[in-house]
């Protein structure tokens, strides 16, 4: 990370500038960097995934028959969760909610605003059905899936770097972020130059952390049955609970509490309550990564079915041809 001495009258040393441009246009197409960053986490994450199901002996690239609807679905609840947990802003006075060529419609994703909580029940859906559709255990795709999922949430952090949003408290520390003045989010009262907790920073940290003791804990333990993505929704809420108490944009307040908050508090439970329901479960290993029944029948195999149901197999009938007799052709006829 790029340190540069700040002119903030706070008089810190040092400081994180803001990116000054969050897009680029390619004639006609404006393509975002907070879009460059979330596509960029789903392709890590698919490949990660890809090669961790490999291993367990999954048919390679299954994950792509999942992912396409669990990526849809994940990213279209993410959007509604958002929406719908700051009303306030798409629906207050002067906004403009269904009208995409606007800024600040409940259409315009590429201006920001994707909820993980919403990401993570809309691809918990998508991810069901895909299994479903390809015979991949649920559970086994769950673990799979943790590492990546957690480094693809740090990646997309850096989409709210460059857009300058959801950023923290204000802060003296020398890693403060500079936001560039006339920032909505910005608290009215605060003097010119006042920097603020990167809290974009601090959740690409501490998921990488996530993702590696993911990976040692899931290989140490040998831990199977959903219990990696047990660990996941336990460290991951547990870091955004910290994160979201320190954010100074708006949002929905619930018995004194951000309903982030709320949801990491429940994502902590939820992935306490996965671990031990599993364990008790479940005492063994996996015997396969598929569901009974829908086993790929030799490596490389890519058809789940037994091709003798739709092809006929049998003996061909017996002719009166004698045995050892040559067949010639005959000339042709004029």
């Amino acid at each position: 990370m790029t340190f540069a001495l700040s002119s903030a009258a706070s008089g810190v040393l040092a400081s994180i500038p803001s990116p000054t441009i969050s897009y680029v246009d390619l004639g006609p197409l404006r393509i975002h960097f907070y879009a460059l960053c979330i596509v960029a986490g789903i392709i890590v994450a698919l490949l990660l995934t890809n090669a961790r199901l490999t291993r367990r002996g999954a048919e390679k690239w299954v994950v792509i028959d999942i992912c396409l609807l669990a990526v849809p679905l994940a990213i279209i609840v993410a959007r509604i969760y958002h929406v719908a947990t700051h009303a306030g802003f798409y629906f207050g006075p002067g906004s403009n909610p269904w009208n995409i060529t606007q800024p600040g419609s409940v259409w315009a994703i590429w201006e920001g605003g994707i909820a993980i909580y919403g990401a993570l029940i809309g691809g918990a859906v998508g991810a069901i059905l895909g299994c479903k559709w390809s015979g991949i255990r649920f559970w086994t795709f769950a673990d799979a899936l943790a590492p990546g999922l957690i480094i693809a949430q740090a990646m997309g952090r850096f989409g709210n770097w460059f857009n300058q949003e959801l950023f923290g408290q204000p802060t003296d520390l020398p890693w403060g972020l500079e936001i560039a003045p006339g920032n909505p989010a910005i608290p009215v009262g605060l003097p010119a130059g006042t920097l603020f907790h990167p809290t974009f920073l601090y959740e690409v940290i501490w998921n990488l952390l996530g993702a590696a003791v993911i990976l040692y804990v899931g290989k140490r333990f040998t831990l199977q049955w959903g219990k990696q993505f047990a660990i996941y929704l336990v460290w991951y809420s547990a870091g955004r609970i910290v994160w979201e108490s320190i954010r100074v944009d708006p949002s929905d307040i619930i018995l004194g509490l951000r309903t982030n908050v709320w949801a990491a508090i429940f994502g902590v439970v939820l992935g306490l309550v996965i671990f031990i329901v599993q364990s008790r479960r479940h005492h063994g290993l996996e015997p396969s990564p598929y569901a009974p029944g829908r086993e790929s029948k030799a490596p490389g195999a890519v058809d789940s079915t037994d091709p003798s149901d739709f092809v006929d197999v049998s003996e061909p009938p017996a002719t009166s041809d004698t045995v050892g007799t040559s067949a010639t052709s005959s000339p042709a006829t004029n």
